[in-house]
């Protein structure tokens, strides 16, 4: 009630019309609530939900993941956003129904958040970001793809190339980098939908990426084609990949999904075994 934002707020609804009041405080309590979301490679150290709560993040140890949490909070304040959202700590992984609901809920975050930091920590301000081992990583991908808005940090938090527009999607040079990088074109990387229209050509953009722990290749595929599933850890990949792909083709009747190289799985002889084969 005695803040900033509040006081400014309640001087503006003094001075409009009765009609108009609803809408003005509409607009600013959804601007105030608006998040940044984190994009990274995860390291050695990084911060649980168990490590940040109850503490001051600016009042913690700099090295590893804490210092690199420390630094997204403040681009996102920069920014002049108030909120920020980090995958390491955000997440209570001890608890595995709030996994199963955040891998479902994932897609909807990034694709929600007014910005999306992606931080190259293996990109020097010299260098190309196509380069970066962010490009082979597999939940990556929809963190590229959700986001109406992102915004690219090299290795000492500095912008790619420092290119200041607003969005660097939107940027002509970034994204034909982008594509270069991943193999999507640039109608994909401003406007993309989830769904299983182009589902091949999804599978083939996932082919050459890796997760660390194998099943996720499949499981951070769910938002990108808009699928429920259940997040069986312990699985093998193989089977993992098996279920998305029936799924899909039960949802959708695409059978361009069983047009692959390579050997075949042992959850079905028409899948492959691993999405490399695509």
């Amino acid at each position: 009630m005695n803040s900033q934002q509040y006081k400014q707020l309640e001087s503006s609804c003094m001075t409009c019309r009765r009609d108009q009041q609803m809408t003005l405080i509409h607009t600013e309590v959804s601007r105030y609530f608006q998040y940044v979301t984190l994009s990274h490679r995860w390291g050695e150290s990084e911060p649980s939900l168990r490590d940040i709560e109850g503490h001051r993040i600016y009042g913690m140890s700099v090295q590893g993941g804490f210092g690199k949490l420390q630094a997204f909070c403040h681009v996102a304040l920069e920014q002049d956003y108030l909120w920020a959202w980090c995958d390491t700590c955000c997440i209570d992984k001890h608890s595995s129904a709030e996994v199963q609901e955040t891998i479902g809920s994932m897609f909807a975050w990034y694709r929600q958040s007014a910005l999306t930091i992606a931080y190259l920590s293996d990109v020097p301000d010299t260098s190309s970001l196509e380069s970066s081992e962010w490009f082979r990583r597999g939940w990556t991908l929809q963190e590229l793809l959700a986001p109406q808005t992102v915004l690219f940090y090299t290795q000492n938090w500095s912008l790619y190339k420092n290119i200041t527009s607003s969005n660097h999607k939107m940027d002509v040079a970034i994204l034909d980098e982008l594509e270069r990088a991943t193999g999507i074109g640039p109608r994909f990387l401003t406007n993309f939908s989830p769904g299983m229209d182009d589902a091949r050509s999804r599978l083939q953009w996932a082919s050459l990426r890796r997760t660390t722990r194998p099943e996720d290749i499949a499981y951070s595929l769910f938002g990108i084609f808009n699928l429920h599933l259940p997040v069986l850890y312990g699985e093998s990949a193989e089977n993992a990949l098996g279920r998305l792909l029936a799924e899909i083709i039960s949802q959708s009747g695409d059978i361009s999904v069983l047009d692959w190289v390579g050997e075949a799985s042992l959850f079905h002889s028409c899948f492959p075994a691993r999405i490399t084969s695509y």
